[in-house]
């Protein structure tokens, strides 16, 4: 319920009031917030106690009251029962998530739905919306393949739509992706391209979308900003399908459409070709596990003195 969000200003005078009020207060990021706002930053705060018990919860005066004023009539009518016996918490409070980034400073995170399909860096002591998707990783090399082109066909390819912009689903457009492992080109590409890209976006006050309506159009010529940073998405690119072992593969980046969005990508043969050859490394690599699963089984069968197999 929106009785957990505050503004930024309203939880700087709660932490002034009561400084362990930052130990429940965080700063809330939604879709909105990593696609338009030039620094990335929350536009909101949130209060969360996470899996905090009642009465601990209630130590918290101003935000236990402004839960229980706001928040707690909203979630009387809900129709879970757990919603409803734990109103001063959040409704799905992600544990597996929470357990996930404890030890990263910063973390991935895409919206669900953007035109763009770009992860952003961001810091992981945010609550984050649902509206977003969170990689528990701060490695660039991930951010890099994340930001590729071949990430982005296949999330394109797999994912849903809404109405033309592409949704995110991580279960089909990353638990599927095939990833390479990680190399120094593709570390390299991703810092390039973090660095670069935050430096202009803070400079000219663009958002993300923004940014990637220039570098999208092909109108928007001779830009030194825009320039570079598709120079760094061809970098990125061929980092990426190097790390593959794809060599081989002519990517002709250029400004091509499908789906009704034209982009600054690689050619419509080399997303076939793309394609193709990530289905044959999933099928290659889903065959490698299989017969180490049954070489791990077979391991364990004892022979007829009761040793195992080794």
């Amino acid at each position: 319920g929106m009785g957990f969000i505050l503004e930024p200003e309203e939880a700087q005078e709660w932490i002034a009031a009561d400084p362990r009020n930052t130990e429940i207060l965080f700063p809330y990021l939604n879709g909105e917030d990593l696609n338009q706002r030039p620094d990335v930053s929350a536009s909101r705060w949130v209060v969360d106690f996470n899996d905090r018990t009642e009465a601990a919860a209630a130590k918290y005066s101003l935000p236990f009251t402004r839960v229980l004023e706001q928040a707690k009539p909203e979630r009387m009518k809900n129709n879970r029962k757990v919603y409803r016996d734990y109103w001063w918490q959040h409704a799905e409070k992600r544990p597996a998530l929470r357990k996930a980034i404890a030890g990263l400073d910063e973390v991935l995170a895409i919206a669900r739905v953007s035109k763009s399909v770009m992860p952003v860096r961001v810091p992981s002591c945010h609550v984050f919306s649902d509206k977003l998707v969170v990689f528990a990783t701060n490695s660039f090399a991930d951010q890099a393949v994340l930001s590729s082109s071949v990430h982005q066909s296949w999330a394109i390819k797999y994912g849903t739509t809404m109405r033309i912009d592409p949704t995110y689903t991580p279960q089909v457009c990353f638990e599927t992706l095939p990833r390479p492992k990680a190399t120094g080109r593709l570390d390299a590409a991703g810092r390039a391209l973090d660095n670069e890209r935050r430096e202009i976006m803070l400079r000219r006050s663009l958002g993300l979308t923004t940014v990637y309506n220039l570098v999208n159009d092909l109108s928007v010529q001779g830009d030194r900003d825009v320039d570079r940073l598709r120079e760094i998405h061809i970098e990125v690119d061929d980092a990426t399908v190097d790390a593959y072992g794809w060599s081989d593969l002519e990517l002709d980046h250029g400004f091509h459409t499908y789906r009704q969005m034209e982009r600054w990508t690689v050619s419509p043969v080399a997303r076939v070709e793309i394609l193709d050859r990530l289905l044959e490394e999933n099928n290659s690599r889903s065959k490698s596990n299989q017969q180490g699963n049954l070489a791990a089984l077979a391991s364990e069968i004892p022979k007829e003195d009761g040793t195992l197999f080794s």
